[in-house]
């Protein structure tokens, strides 16, 4: 096929710089940029300390789309980005992946003697490369011989140059970096810091801001809203919406991935492998829900059948006997005791076809039967204890749990009148962390806590909880019981296992009512492990399933989505809507904060 025809290509501008008559390509008026290469994953298996966290995994994301990963925490979601960046080996199956692909850990890479400058360089280099060759290309095309066309590998060349420049708007690159930078708080933080003396946030931030100023053609992202405030994740949401090439990003964060995702694949365990599902996060919700209803039904109705089957079966194997018998009530007449027999025969032949095809689809059924669908996390309502009088010391053992706090300080009783607050404070100073003028907590509220980092969301809670304060006061309401899930969980007894430590902070009988494993907080096999051979995340789990099955009068809850995956947030913001008792929550989480029905204060003005 004949090639068209390329113009001769003018010198390009250097940054800063345009030609008369020509259009500086660039961020004002973006080009459409020609489709690159897709990122595809096929059968992928990954075993992992004899674990397979990966079986038969495939993937295709073509340029434009964003896909996000979810699941529980230990599905495989950053092994699955690790594979896919090229950073480890599967197993089975293989990885084709564009060139120049980027990857954000959620560890930064980088070494600690590095300085900001080196960081930034190397996320200016390709850009720099290019604008540095199209000017090469450019003084070569330009010395041809006078009258006759460039040759043709010079114009593709060139071409292909500057197709990748304009995707990475190499001529804004330097303006664009400065503006990164700023947007993720790093607009003040010297060029010739060494990472070591970065904080953990501000290294995962400047990793963040290398990749979106490099704009490689493949951007894998492993929770990239983690150490950012509201601000600065609506930025990154921004510029992964004008990212050209594939992007593909597992995370926790659910108001990121409903602003950019096209596509989201649920890695949890399906009886056909992951579920992709086709639009952003509130489009998955729509459809999960449409599938539950469905999973319900077809469960209802599958127990209808069963019950009708063993029924037919069984009253019909019981009155068999007389199945002879057409009509029981009344003797035979002379015209009937010739062909009775008959007749009987055919009716017990029927009657016996039925049973046995009822037999065999009760069979069926039971062999196959379709599982009942999970109990979504609920709090127990029955164990929220009248308050009439202190309820019994809390174990130990388990954290965030207390009965009415002593009196110290300024904290006092008040009388349990019907319209007496849980806890109420007046001129609460606790220097350097928390002012509170005043605040009450009735027993039905529902109040939600925000601000920026270090304006005192934890320490209110601590308040509320039973910590003294060194200025004002704090009311409570007679044995009214609190329980706080705090960002740190700490147990008392760390060798007790999951199972034991559960029973002994509910006691038997509680813990026999709401068994452990059926709150899916906790995966089976981690239930016999010892307290302290869990995760940070997995003790934070195990200290809300002791709040869930006995809720307190007075819940508080600090960043209680952290370590959750997306489904369980969801079943705890809709228990904590129907939950028993008073709820405070202090989140950062948008999704949570923008779909908050109750009361709310902000900390810090």
């Amino acid at each position: 096929m004949p090639r068209p025809a390329t113009p001769r290509p003018a010198r390009p501008a250097r940054p800063g710089t345009a030609q008369p008559g020509t259009a500086r390509p660039g961020p004002a008026q973006p080009l459409p940029a020609r489709p690159g290469p897709a990122l595809i994953a096929h059968d992928l298996v990954r075993i992992l300390d004899g674990r397979r966290v990966l079986d038969g995994v495939s993937l295709s994301a073509a340029p434009g789309r964003r896909i996000g990963l979810i699941g529980e925490n230990g599905v495989g979601k950053s092994t699955l980005l690790r594979l896919l960046a090229g950073v480890d080996e599967p197993d089975g199956g293989h990885v084709t992946r564009p060139p120049g692909l980027g990857f954000l850990r959620q560890e930064a890479p980088f070494d600690s003697t590095a300085t900001v400058a080196d960081v930034l360089d190397d996320a200016l280099r390709e850009a720099r490369e290019d604008l540095a060759e199209l000017d090469r290309l450019t003084v070569e095309i330009a010395g041809g011989t006078e009258g006759l066309p460039a040759r043709p590998e010079l114009l593709d060349a060139y071409a292909d140059r500057l197709e990748r420049a304009r995707q990475r708007e190499s001529w804004d690159a330097d303006r664009q970096a400065a503006r990164v930078l700023d947007r993720l708080g790093l607009g003040r933080t010297g060029h010739d810091r060494t990472l070591g003396s970065l904080s953990g946030g501000r290294r995962g931030r400047l990793a963040l801001a290398a990749l979106l100023i490099r704009r490689p053609a493949a951007l894998l992202l492993d929770e990239p809203t983690n150490h950012l405030d509201d601000e600065a994740a609506a930025f990154v949401e921004e510029q992964l919406l004008r990212m050209p090439g594939v992007v593909v990003v597992a995370g926790h964060d659910r108001a990121f991935l409903d602003a950019v995702c096209t596509d989201l694949i649920d890695l949890d365990p399906a009886v056909d492998g992951p579920v992709r599902h086709g639009g952003n996060y509130r489009t998955y919700l729509a459809a999960k829900r449409a599938g539950r209803e469905r999973w319900e039904r077809r469960w209802a109705e599958e127990q209808e059948e069963l019950a009708a089957l063993r029924q037919a079966t069984g009253t019909t194997g019981a009155t068999g006997a007389t199945a002879h018998r057409v009509a029981p009530d009344r003797g035979r007449t002379d015209n009937e005791k010739m062909g009775y027999g008959h007749r009987a025969g055919r009716v017990q032949q029927q009657i016996s076809r039925r049973v046995r095809n009822a037999g065999r689809r009760l069979a069926e059924l039971e062999r196959d039967s379709v599982p009942r669908p999970p109990a979504p996390l609920r709090f127990a309502p029955d164990a929220l204890a009248a308050l009439v009088a202190p309820p019994p010391a809390a174990d130990a053992g388990a954290p965030g749990t207390a009965g009415t706090p002593g009196t110290a300080g300024a904290t006092r009783a008040q009388g349990a009148g019907e319209d007496a607050p849980l806890v109420s404070l007046r001129g609460v100073r606790v220097p350097g962390r928390l002012t509170v003028d005043a605040l009450r907590i009735t027993t039905t509220d529902r109040l939600l806590v925000t601000g920026a980092n270090g304006t005192g969301k934890s320490t209110l809670l601590a308040v509320l909880a039973g910590r003294p304060v060194p200025e004002g006061e704090v009311t409570r309401r007679p044995g009214a019981t609190v329980g706080l899930l705090a960002q740190d969980t700490v147990f008392g007894h760390p060798g007790r296992t999951a199972r034991d430590t559960y029973r002994q902070a509910l006691g038997e009988e509680r813990a026999e009512a709401v068994p452990l494993s059926s709150l899916g907080l906790l995966h089976e096999a981690d239930l016999g492990k010892p307290v302290a051979h869990l995760s940070a995340g997995q003790r934070r789990r195990l200290a809300l399933a002791v709040l869930v099955a006995r809720p307190p009068h007075l819940l508080l809850l600090d960043e209680p989505t952290n370590h959750l995956s997306p489904t369980l947030c969801d079943e705890l913001e809709e228990a904590l809507g129907t939950g028993p008792g008073a709820v405070v929550v202090a989140s950062h989480d948008r999704w949570l904060r923008g779909r908050w029905a109750g009361r709310e204060i902000r900390l810090g003005g």
